[in-house]
């Protein structure tokens, strides 16, 4: 039997999508099925208030949990094969960001079904939806959220997750505002919506992808460079893992019950950041006219933006982070589609049978 990339471009495109298709009909069928049984015949609001059962929590935990495995069982059909023939502690690398990235997935197909509830309640004030119809929304959502997951099982690509991290935090933050408490929150800062759980799961899981964003550079760099850089490579990749494991720390201590931890994890999360994309621009093999561009535009945007808050107060801390993010985000974005484009497509596997020796020998030979 022939493997797919045997078959010509147009035929492996065919018989993917086929496959994606198949996969979201089949989520659908099951959406439709776990909705039946979670409404039991009774009608619920879209969505409700604490306390009181709605249509939209069990149909985002019921896509949650499809879409989440959506994207392992399309991650185990179609790159299993890309670990075959790697070391065991590369192997283990690629294992633990597919474990990532499949609550990842589930996390926002959760997210993003909580959020679409709420917009439809606030749209549709007063409407209850018969349960066949809640049960039907359910399937709706899991279909499309298992389409996606899917679909980036096949072939995922690291500027795919720097597009789906911006994705998230636009939805947990919009699903944060609509339910925060305190309609004011924005005269403070963001961290005011950590009095309700939704921001902080959002930070929590961003913290997450961040981590695997990590990795994944860690890989595109290893099939640019080679094991003769492994040593740098790993330290991006954990400066990367340390800016998402402080980021998730800001969402695990909320402002309001724990102040401090919050503060240095946000700070932490900063510092952090700009010490992976330096070491990451220094261990690049010559940064690109463009991406050099970027670095410099990025850093002068970024003491405009801190001078327009003080001395020059044009806008609060809120809008401050909202600024500061998104630069990060334009910095990271050309970072990852930069490397993408000098990197191969083709898996790399490492040589070093152990990670650990793999340093040590790099050091004997420097």
């Amino acid at each position: 039997m022939s493997s797919p990339t045997a078959l010509p471009t147009s035929e492996v495109a065919r018989r993917f999508e086929e496959q994606t298709t198949l996969a979201a009909w089949g989520a659908a069928a099951l959406g439709l099925l776990f909705g039946l049984i979670s409404f039991g015949g009774e009608a619920r609001p879209i969505a409700a208030h604490a306390g009181e059962l709605d249509v939209t929590q069990p149909a985002a935990g019921t896509a949650s949990l499809i879409t989440a495995a959506a994207f392992l069982l399309s991650t185990l059909l179609h790159r299993r094969h890309e670990t075959r023939a790697m070391p065991g502690w590369q192997r283990a690398v690629s294992h633990i960001s597919t474990a990532m990235l499949t609550v990842v997935f589930g996390a926002v197909a959760f997210m993003a079904v909580l959020t679409a509830g709420e917009i439809l309640a606030l749209g549709l004030q007063g409407f209850v939806p018969a349960p066949i119809a809640a049960a039907l929304l359910t399937a709706i959502a899991s279909a499309a959220g298992s389409w996606l997951a899917f679909q980036a099982g096949i072939e995922l690509r690291t500027r795919n997750l720097t597009q789906l991290l911006f994705g998230y935090l636009t939805i947990g933050t919009l699903f944060a505002m609509i339910t925060a408490a305190d309609p004011l929150w924005w005269q403070l800062h963001f961290s005011a919506l950590g009095s309700a759980w939704a921001f902080n799961l959002t930070v929590i899981v961003a913290g997450l992808l961040v981590a695997a964003v990590g990795l994944y550079i860690g890989r595109d760099l290893h099939r640019w460079m080679g094991d003769s850089r492994l040593k740098a490579i790993g330290v991006v990749v954990v400066l990367f893992t340390a800016t998402g494991a402080a980021l998730a720390g800001v969402g695990v201590f909320p402002v309001a019950t724990a102040s401090v931890p919050h503060n240095i994890a946000a700070i932490g999360t900063l510092c952090l950041f700009a010490a992976a994309a330096l070491v990451v621009t220094i261990v690049m093999p010559g940064p690109t006219p463009m991406m050099t561009l970027t670095t410099v535009g990025a850093g002068i945007a970024l003491v405009t933006a801190v001078l327009l808050w003080r001395p020059f107060g044009v806008y609060n801390l809120a809008g401050l982070e909202v600024i500061v993010v998104g630069i990060m985000f334009v910095w990271l974005t050309t970072l990852v589609r930069t490397i993408g484009a000098c990197a191969p497509e083709q898996t790399r596997a490492s040589a070093r049978t152990r990670l650990l020796q793999a340093t040590k020998r790099a050091r004997t030979q420097t």
